[in-house]
């Protein structure tokens, strides 16, 4: 089964970590979240992941009353935004928590798991 899984990180962090010089916490962060990305490599769980532009350079498309409008920056104010992505394919939810819980152990911050709903998606 195919998982997505969402990193969060607040939003001064985000900025810190994409700055000129990342900060060692960031680049330490970036390199644990490597060594997880190896490992389910080895393993063939891995599928893919990315790390996301800043927020400040998305694009909302909203239904208005008016029509579709397209309008810059996320969809709401938030404190914490969404950081990256990555796709698992695992045999369980329960190996897709175990890894993740290793991962946010790690990092610290909260990772979201969602189902990728396919072939063999059962709600």
């Amino acid at each position: 089964m195919k998982y997505l899984l969402l990193g969060y990180t607040p939003a001064a962090d985000w900025d810190a970590a994409t700055a000129d010089t990342p900060s060692e916490e960031a680049l330490a962060a970036f390199a644990a979240y490597q060594e997880f990305e190896r490992e389910l490599t080895a393993t063939g769980e891995f599928v893919g992941s990315e790390g996301l532009g800043h927020p400040a350079v998305s694009t909302t498309v909203r239904r208005t009353a008016d029509g579709v409008v397209a309008t810059d920056g996320p969809f709401a104010e938030l404190k914490e935004v969404l950081a990256s992505f990555a796709v698992i394919d695992v045999a369980s939810r329960e190996r897709a928590v175990e890894i993740v819980s290793r991962i946010v152990e790690t990092l610290g911050e909260p990772i979201e798991i969602r189902p990728i709903m396919g072939e063999d998606f059962a709600a």
